[in-house]
C-alpha cells in the first residue's frame, strides 16, 4: 500500500483548504489523517472507514473539517474550513485494517509522506 498526500499550501486564517491522499496497493483499508505541529507529537485529526459511512474526529476539529472517501478512485479526502493558525502542521494521511475507527498513530500500518498546511493570521 501507498500514500500521497497533497494539498496543502499557505491560506490566511479563515480560509480553506482540501487534502487529497491517493491510495494505491490494496484499498479496503479505513483511513486517517493526522498531524504534527513542530515541537508537539502527532495528533489524530480523523478517520473514516472502509464504507465511507462511519467516520470520527478529534475535539479540536469543532465541525470544521470533513473526511471523505471516494473508493472508485481510491482517494481520501480532508476538506478543512474556517482554519485557525494552530491548524499550521503537517498532515499525514494513513491506512489501518481494521473493523472500527482507531485514533492511535500505532495502529496504522501505512503512511504518506505529509503535506505541509500553513494558517497565517
Amino acid at each position: 500500500v501507498q500514500l500521497q498526500a497533497s494539498g496543502g499550501g499557505l491560506v490566511q486564517a479563515g480560509g480553506s483548504l482540501r487534502l487529497s491522499c491517493a491510495v494505491s496497493g490494496r484499498t479496503r483499508y479505513a483511513m486517517g489523517w493526522f498531524r504534527q505541529a513542530p515541537g508537539k507529537e502527532r495528533e489524530f485529526v480523523a478517520v473514516i472507514a472502509e464504507s465511507g459511512h462511519r467516520f470520527d474526529y478529534a475535539d479540536f476539529v469543532e465541525d470544521r473539517f470533513t473526511i471523505s472517501r471516494d473508493n472508485a478512485d481510491n482517494r481520501v479526502y480532508l476538506q478543512m474550513n474556517n482554519l485557525k493558525p494552530e491548524d499550521t502542521a503537517v498532515y499525514y494521511c494513513a491506512a489501518v485494517f481494521s473493523l472500527g475507527l482507531p485514533r492511535a498513530s500505532y495502529d496504522y500500518a501505512y503512511w504518506g509522506h505529509g503535506t505541509q498546511v500553513t494558517v497565517s493570521s
